[in-house]
């Protein structure tokens, strides 16, 4: 069309504008085919995928934090105690505000944390309780956005519970086993009713993922584009937030401290009986002689 349009033939010779016009009308015409096949495909894709895809790489940089702030740590109760009550406000403000269409009542956590908490910090923790200016920022942006588009809440509802769903229960088993390996345990620790958050009685969590999936996919489905677009931009923004809260708990330091300390008693322990093995062995040689 373009050709035609210029009146090309072998026996015409052409301006540079004329070339540069060309090849500009060619550009567009393969950007503007390239862009509508690519909404094409995100039209196809579950949109719960297209947010997974969209926050990939702050998810890893998010995976990573925990890793480093606290897989070492699992084991110590105030650091878990910590971890829980960063994320407690955050819970419970969601399950405060966003229907049960989209946030179902088997998902809700805001008990479960009490629960927990309350057996870490005590039974008068909630009369202490004040939220980091961290957590209170993270509510404020909840605030503005709801005020903006409620909707975007949703975002927020799927990359928190489905985190609970998958690395939530991940973090608990290794918290279960660090605690095991533990000598200096409380003896009430092993069959302690502290793990209420990760715990979905009457629900799998291979259908309470499903279920979560279902609403988001379908609630996307039926987003305009510029909506859809701000859902996707949201889901990074959770993930910032989330690392900001995490960065501000305390106690790590001595925690990772406890675990060298374990090691190095262990290693001690291990050097010592050796030299025990070895010096007996070396007396009975010794009298045999």
């Amino acid at each position: 069309a373009v050709i035609i349009w210029l009146g090309i033939s072998q026996h015409q010779t052409y301006t540079k504008e004329q070339l540069i016009l060309c090849f500009y009308i060619i550009l567009r015409n393969i950007s503007s085919r390239s862009s509508i096949s690519t909404d094409k495909m995100a039209q196809n894709v579950p949109f719960s995928k297209q947010m997974r895809i969209a926050t990939r790489e702050i998810h890893n940089v998010s995976d990573a934090l925990v890793n480093a702030k606290l897989a070492f740590a699992l084991y110590d109760s105030r650091v878990w105690a910590e971890g829980l009550l960063i994320f407690y406000d955050v819970f419970k403000h969601l399950e405060e505000r966003v229907p049960d269409d989209f946030l179902p009542p088997e998902l809700h956590r805001t008990v479960q944390f009490e629960q927990d908490l309350r057996y870490y910090l005590g039974e008068q923790w909630l009369e202490r309780h004040t939220p980091k200016p961290e957590v209170r920022a993270y509510l404020e942006h909840l605030q503005e956005i709801e005020q903006e588009n409620a909707n975007l809440l949703v975002a927020y509802v799927y990359h928190l519970y489905m985190g609970l769903l998958s690395g939530g229960q991940i973090l608990q088993k290794r918290r279960s086993l660090g605690r095991r390996l533990n000598p200096f345990r409380r003896a009430d620790e092993g069959t302690a009713p502290d793990a209420a958050v990760t715990t979905f009685e009457d629900h799998s969590i291979y259908e309470l993922k499903q279920r979560l999936r279902k609403i988001v996919d379908d609630f996307g489905a039926r987003l305009d584009d510029e909506t859809r677009q701000r859902m996707l931009d949201e889901s990074r923004k959770v993930f910032e937030l989330n690392n900001t809260i995490i960065r501000t708990v305390e106690g790590v330091g001595p925690a990772n401290m406890r675990i060298v300390m374990y090691i190095a008693m262990a290693i001690a322990a291990i050097i010592l009986m050796q030299y025990v093995v070895r010096n007996r062995g070396d007396n009975e040689h010794e009298q045999s002689l």
